[in-house]
C-alpha cells in the first residue's frame, strides 16, 4: 500500500457541506458551474495519494435530494462531431454517456443546454435525438459581443434570447463533455431569467485545481500547469483577493481575466456583485483535507515528470508541439525535478543497455525495483508485468510461469495465421496465457491473484509501448512512461 497523503472522506463531508452553505447564501437556489472530469479524475488521484478517482460524484450524492444536473454541449462542437481525446468518442454520444452514468448514481438529470445554436443541421439531429430519448433539451443562442457587450448580454437581446431552463432543485450542477461547452454562460443566463421572475439565486465555481490555499509554486499547483500545458494556462496569485483581502490565494489566469467582465454581468443582472474576487466564486475544500503535504509534494513531482515524458511521446507522434515540451521543461526546473526522482527509470535504461533491446522497470508498492527485457516470445512490457508478479508473490524469478508449450503456440498464431510481422505477444496476450496456465499450475496462480496490487505502481519503458501494451496497463490502475524513441525505425505504428 502506498503512502496516503489525502483524507478521502474528510473532503466528501466538508466539500458537501460549503456547498450546502453557499447554496443558503443565495436564499435556496444555486447554479453551480462544474469544471474538471466529475468522474474518473485521475489527475487528483495521483497527485492527492488517498483521493479516490470518484469523489466527487460521491460528494455530489451526500447532496442527492437537492442536486439536478445539466449537461451543456456546444452546437458547433456536434457540427465539428468533436471527440474526446481520452475515450475516443463524439461529445454527443459522450452526453448521453454522462446521462446514464449519473442516473446509474441516483442522480437527477433534468436537462440538456445546446449553446451556441444557430441552426446547425447536426445540432438539430441532436436535439431531435434527445426528444426521442424522452430528454429535456434547450436552445442557447449566440450573443453579439459575447462576453465583453454587457448591454447587450444583459438584455432581451442576449440572454433575453435563450430558452429558460426549467430547474426544481435547489443545487443545480451545470457540467460538460468537455471545455468550451459554455458551462459559464448557461449559468449565468440563468441567474438572469431567474432575477427577471423575481426568484432569488446565485451562482458559483467548482474547480478542484489549482488549489486556491496552497501556494502559487506549490508541487501540487506546478503539477495542474503541467496537465494543462497545452491550453497556457499559468496558475498566479489572484490580485482581487489580494486587494480585497490583503491575503494571496492562487488562481489561474482565465478566471482572473474574465472576472471584470463577470462583476460587471453580475451587477447589471443583481444590482451587486456578490463576489470580492474570482478565488471568492469558488466553492473548492480540497486544499484543506491534505494530511501529509511531504507525500503530496513527491506525487506531484511524479506527475510533472511523467506529463514531460508524455509529452515528449507526443512530440515524436506529432500531435504535441514544441512549446508544450519547452513549458514542462521550464516547470521541471522550477521544481528541481529530473528523472533520477524515479528510480525506474536509470533501471530499464540500465537494462536496456545490458541486453541491447528495449526494456522496461517498475517500482513495486514495497518500493523495490524489478525490471523486464525483451526476449524472442515476450515483448518488455509483457516480460515485466511477469516479473512484477513474481515478486509481488514471493515467487523465484528464474521460473516460468508460462510454459513455452502455450507460448510458441501463440506466437505462430500471430504470425502464421493472424498476419503478424512480430511473433513477441503483447501484456494482455500473456494474462491470457498466465490464466489458462493457472488452470494447473498453482505457482502461475499464486501470481494471477497479485494483479490487484499492481494498482498506482508506476512504470517506464526505454520505447514507446504500443496502444495495447499502454491500454493494458493503464486498465490496471498503473502510471506509466516512456523514452521518446521507437523499437524500430519505421513510419507507421499502432
Amino acid at each position: 500500500m502506498g503512502k496516503i497523503g489525502y483524507d478521502n472522506q474528510k473532503y466528501i463531508e466538508t466539500q458537501s457541506a460549503h456547498i450546502r452553505e453557499r447554496i443558503g447564501q443565495f436564499g435556496g437556489k444555486l447554479y453551480l458551474e462544474f469544471g474538471g472530469k466529475l468522474f474518473d479524475d485521475y489527475h487528483a488521484s495521483r497527485v492527492l495519494p488517498g483521493f479516490e478517482p470518484d469523489s466527487k460524484v460521491r460528494m455530489l450524492q451526500q447532496l442527492r435530494e437537492d442536486v439536478e444536473i445539466v449537461i451543456a454541449i456546444c452546437a458547433g462542437d456536434i457540427e465539428k462531431n468533436k471527440v474526446r481525446g481520452d475515450l475516443g468518442i463524439p461529445y454527443e454520444e459522450d452526453v448521453l454517456r454522462l446521462i446514464d452514468a449519473f442516473q446509474g448514481m441516483d442522480l437527477y438529470v433534468g436537462s440538456v443546454v445546446v449553446t451556441q445554436y444557430s441552426g446547425q443541421p447536426a445540432a438539430d439531429v441532436f436535439l431531435k435525438r434527445l426528444s426521442a430519448l424522452g430528454v429535456r433539451a434547450y436552445r442557447h443562442y449566440p450573443i453579439a459581443g459575447y462576453p465583453h457587450n454587457i448591454g447587450v448580454i444583459v438584455s432581451e437581446e442576449g440572454y433575453g434570447r435563450n430558452e429558460y431552463v426549467e430547474t426544481s432543485r435547489s443545487l443545480v450542477v451545470v457540467t460538460a463533455p468537455g471545455p468550451g461547452s459554455g458551462k459559464m454562460a448557461v449559468c449565468l443566463s440563468q441567474l438572469y431569467h431567474e432575477h427577471r421572475r423575481g426568484r432569488e439565486a446565485g451562482y458559483a465555481k467548482f474547480e478542484t485545481f489549482p488549489i486556491w490555499n496552497l501556494p502559487l509554486k506549490h508541487p501540487v499547483n506546478l503539477a495542474y500547469e503541467a496537465a494543462t500545458a497545452d491550453l497556457n494556462d499559468v496558475n498566479m496569485i489572484d490580485p482581487f483577493h489580494m486587494d480585497a483581502y490583503g491575503a494571496a490565494a492562487t488562481n489561474y489566469n482565465r478566471d482572473v481575466e474574465i472576472f471584470p467582465v463577470l462583476r460587471t454581468i453580475f451587477e447589471s443582472i443583481l444590482g451587486e456583485c456578490p463576489y470580492k474576487s474570482p478565488t471568492d466564486m469558488g466553492v473548492n475544500m480540497v486544499g484543506n483535507c491534505i494530511i501529509d503535504d511531504e507525500v503530496c509534494r513527491e506525487a506531484s513531482h511524479m506527475e510533472i515528470l511523467r506529463r514531460y515524458y508524455t509529452a515528449c511521446t507526443g512530440r515524436l507522434r506529432g500531435t504535441v508541439d514544441d512549446e508544450v515540451v519547452y513549458k514542462l521543461e521550464l516547470l521541471m526546473k522550477q521544481a528541481d525535478i529530473t528523472p533520477a526522482i524515479f528510480p525506474a527509470v536509470s533501471a530499464a535504461l540500465v537494462r536496456e543497455e545490458a541486453t541491447g533491446k528495449p526494456a522496461g522497470a517498475m517500482v513495486l508498492p514495497d518500493g523495490r525495483v524489478v525490471t523486464g527485457k525483451t526476449s524472442d516470445l515476450l515483448g518488455a512490457s509483457a516480460s515485466l508485468l511477469l516479473n512484477a508478479l513474481k515478486a509481488l508473490g514471493g515467487i523465484d524469478q528464474d521460473l516460468d510461469l508460462i510454459s513455452t508449450q502455450v507460448l510458441e503456440p501463440i506466437c505462430r498464431l500471430k504470425t502464421e495465421s493472424l498476419g503478424n510481422k512480430n511473433p513477441r505477444l503483447h501484456s494482455d496476450e500473456v494474462l491470457i496465457a498466465l490464466c489458462v496456465s493457472a488452470l494447473t499450475n498453482p505457482i502461475a496462480a499464486l501470481a494471477q491473484r497479485q494483479l490487484p496490487k499492481l494498482k498506482n505502481c508506476a512504470a517506464h519503458f526505454t520505447v514507446v509501448l504500443s496502444a495495447v501494451d499502454e491500454n493494458l496497463y493503464h486498465r490496471l490502475g498503473m502510471h506509466i512512461s516512456c523514452e521518446a524513441k521507437y523499437e524500430r525505425r519505421r513510419l507507421y505504428y499502432r
